[in-house]
Formats: C-alpha cells, structure tokens, sequence
C-alpha cells in the first residue's frame, strides 16, 4: 500500500512563490510506485486547498480562480487518522477529503519555515519530513545561529543585533563605534536576499536600517567582507550521520546576491533553460582547491549537528580572499529546489534524495514513539474537592 504524502507549500511568507516552485518541482520528481502524493496549497492568509489543479503551475497566474475551483480543508485527528476536512462541504459532498500519512513541508521563510508549520503538523503527532520545530527556529534566527555556532568554535562573522523600538540614531552610533564600512544590514528571519543592504557610508546605513525593519522588528549588522566569495554546500542526513553535496560558488550582480539574481535571471547564462532556480549565477563544482572544498564540507557537516537538523539543509559561506578565513554566513533548513542539483553533481538523483528525506523523516518517528511524554498520573485529582488550592494551598 502506498505511503500518503501531504506535500505542503506556499504560506504567508515573502518566499511564497518560491515555495511555490520549489514544491511543484519536487512533486514532479517524487516515486509515484511508493507515495500517493496530496499537494497543499497554503495561500498568503493561511488558507489550505487541495485539488486537481493545484499541482499544475501555470494555474498560479490566476489564483482568484485556482481558488474558486478547488477544495478548502483543514486538518483533524479522526479515527486514529490526519485527515484532511472540507471546510465550506457541499450537501451531496463527503466531509473527509483525504488523509495523510507523513507531511513533507516545502515552505520558505517566516512564519512557515521557522517552526511554526512543523509544530502545527507536531500537534497532530504526524510525522514530517526535515528539521524539527527547534532546529527550524535557530536557522531561521540569524543572529541565534551565529550565537550557537560560535559558541561551537564554528567561524562566524561578528555582528550586532538590534529592535525596531531602538533608534536609528542610536543603531548608527554603536555600529560605527565597533564596525567598520562597508557593512551589511539584513532581517534577522528572511532568506532569498530580502530586505539585505550593503551600506558604504552613514547615508546607505540609515536607508538599509529603515528597509529591513520593513520585513522583521529585529535586524543583523555584520562587517562586510571586500573580497569576498561566496560557496553554498547542502547535507544530507540526521543526528547519527550525514554527508555533504558538491560545492557551488556564486556569482553576483551586484554587492549581494539579489531576489532577482536567484530567482529571474535563469535565461541570462544558461540559453534560457534553467535547471534550477539560481542556474544562472553559479558555478557547478566550485572553482576552488580541494583542500578548500574538504574544509567547507567539514564544517557544513559539524553545522548540520551543532544544530541538530534533518533531512535536507543549505549552509551559505562566505570566504575572505584577503585573508582566506571561511565563514558561515547563514543556514537554510529548506532551501529552494532543496539543493537537488548540489546532490546530483554528487551523483544523487532528485528522486533519491526525495526519497531519503522521507525515510529519515519517518525514522525519526519511529524514534519519538519509543519515547515517554506523558504519565498516567492525573495530579488534578486531588483539586477536584478542595478547589486550586487544594490541601497545600499551592502548587509546587
């Protein structure tokens, strides 16, 4: 009997439509003999539809409509089942409109990669494929990753952090009293290059602050580095073992590697086919020595486990050629396409990359039901006649 996959996608994030695309790629090369695979659809207010049609891409120019003509649900626990409920359910319809086994979220950004769609799907005790709600969290928080990591004794630019309450004034005054231009603004909780500014002078600075406050009510200021490249390497795995991707190295329009660099520019170097979502701005291996490549599949290893993740992440580097020094510039729990082409330059196919994912995620869920979380002991019992304050008068 197949395996039920609930493939969740979209969501009320600015990476929405890279989710979007992400997740239908994934479907498209998912193995159709072990998973009846269900789309979900997550629009940008936190609504789920299923349907024929919300797999199929090109109904994403008109969402209005790709609404109309499919089917609002909702998840429930029914009958020892995650089934998935029709929300405004016609007289002659059935009220369960599927169910599901294991949920495969392909989510990018607040407010669903960061742990807040993990721990929805936790509460229904349904296994799902990835990091878990706390390792969802800490990559998504720039500043507590590089907390944790240099805690780890693994490299990270210093930097500080600072509250949209605070003012400007005042965030300009401490940056240029510790660090020197240029430096580099960014959201504490966005990727895809969102809401990141390169500052050279206190102008840029002042403008940058006020861009990325837009996106999230905490910001990161980090040195720049001048000379800098860029190397992104995936792994693959768990708490017990995991392996590294080939390495790839960016190229980039402009100081930072932009929205549009990632996302729109495929056509631009590759003769207009694109293989995956940034095919246009890399190099596919890195051009670097192997004793370099070794050293930055090494440390992408040690983040995966420092910050206990799973399934499939990203690790962006950065290295310094003045001083060669590499660094850990940012970690992606899903990253976009989920790094199938750093896998198959490593000589693993999209399929069984997919397919490892999902088997990890449901060893992981054999391992959680082996596990004691609560006790069959009702301490309320004894509050029962004598009210909240009970015999003690209060609880300890």
């Amino acid at each position: 009997m197949k395996i039920k996959l609930g493939v969740f996608f979209g969501g009320k994030s600015v990476e929405h439509e890279v989710s979007i695309i992400t997740a239908l790629q994934a479907i498209e090369n998912m193995d159709r003999d072990k998973y009846d695979i269900v789309p979900i659809y997550i629009t940008k207010d936190n609504r789920m539809y299923c349907g024929d049609f919300v797999s199929d891409i090109k109904q994403y120019k008109n969402i209005e409509n790709l609404l109309r003509i499919s089917t609002q649900v909702t998840l429930v626990q029914k009958d020892n089942k995650v089934v998935l409920l029709r929300v405004n359910k016609k007289f002659y319809e059935k009220e369960v409109y599927d169910y599901i086994d294991i949920a495969f979220p392909i989510v990018h950004g607040t407010n669903v990669e960061d742990g807040t769609l993990q721990g929805y799907l936790k509460m229904f005790n349904l296994p799902y494929v990835g990091c878990d709600v706390t390792a969802s969290a800490i990559g998504m928080d720039k500043y507590v990753s590089k907390i944790i990591l240099k805690e780890n004794n693994i490299p990270v630019l210093d930097c500080k952090c600072f509250y949209k309450n605070e003012k400007i004034e005042d965030i300009i005054k401490e940056v240029e009293a510790n660090i020197e231009y240029p430096v580099i603004v960014k959201p504490i909780n966005l990727g895809s290059s969102v809401g990141i500014v390169v500052a050279k002078n206190r102008d840029e600075l002042e403008e940058g602050i006020e861009d990325a406050f837009t996106y999230a009510r905490k910001i990161l200021i980090e040195k720049a580095i001048k000379n800098l490249r860029e190397v992104n390497c995936s792994v693959l795995g768990d708490y017990e073992e995991c392996s590294a991707s080939e390495c790839e190295e960016l190229d980039k329009t402009a100081d930072i590697l932009s929205y549009e660099d990632k996302y729109m520019s495929g056509g631009k170097k590759t003769g207009g086919s694109k293989s995956h979502m940034n095919a246009g701005v890399l190099k596919l291996p890195a051009d670097i020595p192997n004793e370099l490549k070794d050293k930055i599949q090494d440390l992408a290893k040690k983040t995966f486990k420092v910050l206990g993740c799973n399934g499939v992440i990203r690790i962006d580097f950065l290295i310094d050629e003045d001083t060669n020094n590499v660094y850990v510039n940012e970690v992606n729990t899903i990253p976009g396409c989920l790094s199938f082409h750093l896998w198959r330059a490593a000589g693993k196919e999209y399929k069984e990359l997919l397919n490892d994912m999902i088997e990890l995620a449901l060893k992981r869920n054999r391992e959680e039901n082996n596990m004691v979380f609560s006790f069959d002991t009702n301490v309320l019992e004894g509050y029962a006649d004598g009210g909240l304050k009970g015999g003690k008068g209060k609880i300890n």
